[in-house]
């Protein structure tokens, strides 16, 4: 777990220090060319360098648990920043998008197309090769935050190859003597990566948004945990079950009410004890990064849904 928790701050770390050196270098090149693709782009990776820190603040906490402050953790910070870093790619895309329509509109722009192309190729050269090393870093570690990095990484490549291609097409437009079509190529470019780059920070933010709502997760996580209490619980005449599991970022909390016999009888309070500690490192097996809650109880009332079920499995 240390190992893992070091390759996470690692791998942060240095993708904060990546896009910031992008970003730098953007807006660099933006004052050189005038292209409002390559402003794009730069600003998109200061996004992901300032809600960086962040990243690295949260996954810090992730690892103090409980204290009287927040009493059930840091957990529900995970989503909290992946989410705010979406909705600032999405708000910089949207802002993006309507300049550059308006400059379709308008005539188009001039740029320096030669600056623009080594541009592309910088970016594009080090934005495929941090998504590459953030997909590694994020399959050693398991970490969420480092899975939305890579995910945001792959949509920063994917723009920077765009941005290369279209300006490479100025070229070829000069070429074959278009050269009254070269302007409209960077609010074109905007535009198509503008609503290309909105899907993944889209589905980042309601997945985000989901899991501070508390959604619980997909049917397969609830099966399995539910399965795996069931073997845990064999022993005992349970007559009925009712798990609760919600999953913010890389924590799983899990809830559940075991109702037994009004007549059962306990060797102890170590009985039960040792039937949370079977079962919590059984779901541990699944899942690092477990909370077990489990209630013993002869009335049902106790664990129930009061509404229709939502991410509640009873039985």
């Amino acid at each position: 777990m240390d190992d893992a928790i070091r390759q996470e701050r690692r791998g942060l770390v240095i993708s904060a220090c990546a896009a910031f050196t992008l970003g730098v270098v953007g807006m660099a090149f933006f004052a050189i060319t005038g292209a409002d693709a390559i402003l794009l782009d730069g600003l998109f990776n200061l996004s992901y360098f300032v809600t960086g820190l962040f990243t690295l603040k949260v996954a810090e906490l992730l690892q103090r648990g409980d204290d009287k402050q927040f009493p059930y953790g840091y957990a529900f910070f995970e989503p909290l920043v992946n989410g705010v870093k979406g909705l600032l790619v999405l708000g910089i895309s949207v802002m993006a998008f309507a300049g550059a329509v308006q400059a379709l509109f308008t005539g188009g722009r001039e740029i320096a197309a030669g600056a623009a192309i080594l541009y592309g190729a910088i970016a594009s050269t080090v934005c495929w090769t941090m998504a590459l090393m953030m997909r590694v870093f994020a399959k050693r570690t398991e970490s969420p935050l480092l899975v939305a990095d890579a995910a945001n990484w792959v949509v920063n490549a994917a723009i920077s190859t765009a941005v290369l291609v279209a300006f490479l097409s100025i070229l070829v437009l000069q070429a074959v003597g278009l050269d009254r079509w070269t302007p409209y190529v960077d609010p074109t470019v905007v535009v198509i990566v503008a609503l290309a780059s909105v899907s993944v920070p889209g589905r980042m933010t309601w997945q985000a948004v989901m899991e501070l709502l508390n959604r619980a997760p997909p049917k397969k996580i609830r099966r399995q945990v539910t399965k795996t209490l069931r073997e845990c619980l064999a022993d005992l005449p349970v007559q009925g079950l009712f798990v609760r599991v919600i999953q913010p970022g890389r924590t799983r909390m899990v809830t559940v009410h075991v109702v037994l016999p009004s007549d059962f009888r306990i060797a102890g309070l170590g009985q039960l004890d040792g039937i949370r500690a079977k079962s919590l490192a059984a779901l541990e097996q699944g899942h690092p990064g477990v909370v077990l809650d489990m209630v013993f109880t002869a009335d049902p009332a106790w664990g129930a849904p009061v509404a229709a079920p939502q991410g509640v499995t009873g039985m």
